[in-house]
């Protein structure tokens, strides 16, 4: 270690880069977030990510999206460059999932680096490679529009960060589940995964949120799951929640299948675990049904420029938000009316009076439902209006 002499000194840059590095790069995983983020910010439709020996050898992300310039390209090696934001005003209104213009240079500095990227009215690409944090090379290259980013020996020039990474399939593991967020995040991109050479997944690009989950669950998880009931009309201009929550009779004390997405961003925050937790039944103990909780609101209500990888983020009206969460979820248990059980409980309702005003009778008292001060559940949940699942439209790759 050099002698401090007690002095306050700049940093050299590639030690800067370094330190950037370790907020932004903790894992394989988080090198494929960075670039997936990038890949779904240029508007592709198809992405695709393949590792080698849990991500340390090798992480590779393809796209079809708009692609960069020669000059772009470069300048996305320099820390905060970015085409997301323009002046302080954007931070308050972020609508992209990267912003700050610190992956690309974070992790071509700990890295072997290449990219290769055409815009689609261009007749020719470029190809850029970078060694722990030094240009080596530019040049043309033949390739198809959109970029291919290739990181190889992560952590090869910072060898106490590599030592902590964990076995090859802990680290695989990560890899999956990044995979799978952002999959469930844009349905309407397509995905694939291969993992040491072997393709794990290929998700065609789906129509909806119900096929996406069939894709990756399957048809029996599936229907373990009810729809959160659509948004009413005053919640359109303000917090609208959808997506799916499971059956009560079902759930586990375990959160591994809770997806939150807070405008296409996966992300999560206090208040919206809080809201989860008061809205389910609590009749069953400390249970964690699988949920997908996807949030729309406003840009300029949500703060994403609060942790420095943008996993949590923070809320104008926390109250509203939590409304918002409560109605959705106990109006899809039956826990609260909504718009469409109402029309239907008041239908029953006027069938029933009307059958028994024929026969003589009136009990327009007896249909009054009783007031309890305990919402009860409905007794049969309603079903999922999820796509019927065959078996040879599932896209996950065959293990054999």
């Amino acid at each position: 270690m050099a002698a401090r002499d007690g002095h306050v000194h700049v940093l050299p840059l590639h030690v800067a880069n370094k330190i950037a590095a370790g907020e932004v790069v903790e894992r394989p995983a988080s090198v494929v977030k960075e670039l997936v983020e990038n890949s779904v910010d240029a508007g592709a439709t198809n992405i695709k990510v393949s590792i080698a020996q849990g991500g340390r050898k090798l992480v590779s992300v393809r796209d079809d999206g708009c692609g960069m310039t020669k000059d772009d390209a470069l300048l996305s090696l320099e820390r905060q460059a970015t085409s997301k934001i323009l002046d302080v005003d954007d931070i308050e209104n972020i609508d992209t999932l990267g912003f700050r213009g610190e992956a690309i240079p974070s992790i071509a500095s700990v890295s072997r680096f290449s990219l290769v990227t055409r815009r689609h009215d261009a007749d020719e690409g470029t190809q850029i490679v970078v060694n722990a944090g030094e240009l080596v090379e530019t040049s043309t290259a033949g390739c198809p529009p959109g970029t291919l980013v290739e990181v190889r020996d992560l952590f090869c020039n910072v060898p106490a960060r590599r030592k902590f990474l964990r076995s090859f399939a802990t680290e695989e593991g990560r890899v999956k589940g990044i995979f799978t967020v952002h999959a469930l995040a844009h349905p309407g991109i397509g995905f694939s995964l291969v993992v040491d050479g072997r393709e794990l997944y290929r998700l065609a690009p789906a129509t909806s949120l119900a096929d996406r989950l069939l894709d990756i669950y399957g048809a029996d998880f599936v229907e373990s799951l009810i729809p959160l009931p659509p948004p009413s009309d005053a919640q359109r201009n303000a917090v609208r929640v959808s997506g799916y929550i499971e059956k009560p009779n079902l759930s586990m004390p375990t959160r591994r299948d809770q997806y939150v997405f807070v405008n296409g961003r996966p992300a999560t925050a206090p208040s919206i675990a809080y809201a989860v937790r008061e809205a389910y039944p609590h009749r069953q103990g400390d249970i964690k049904p699988a949920l997908f909780l996807f949030i729309e609101l406003p840009a300029n209500q949500v703060d994403v420029n609060v942790h420095p990888t943008k996993r949590e983020v923070r809320f104008r009206d926390n109250i509203a938000l939590k409304r918002a969460i409560t109605e959705a979820i106990e109006g899809a248990l039956g826990l609260r009316p909504t718009a469409s059980n109402v029309a239907a409980s008041e239908m029953a309702t006027s069938e029933t009076t009307g059958t028994n005003r024929t026969n003589g009778t009136d009990d327009t008292d007896e249909t009054k439902i009783p007031h309890s001060p305990t919402p009860q559940l409905s007794p049969t949940p309603p079903t999922p209006s999820l796509p019927h699942h065959h078996s040879n439209s599932r896209t996950r790759a065959d293990p054999n």
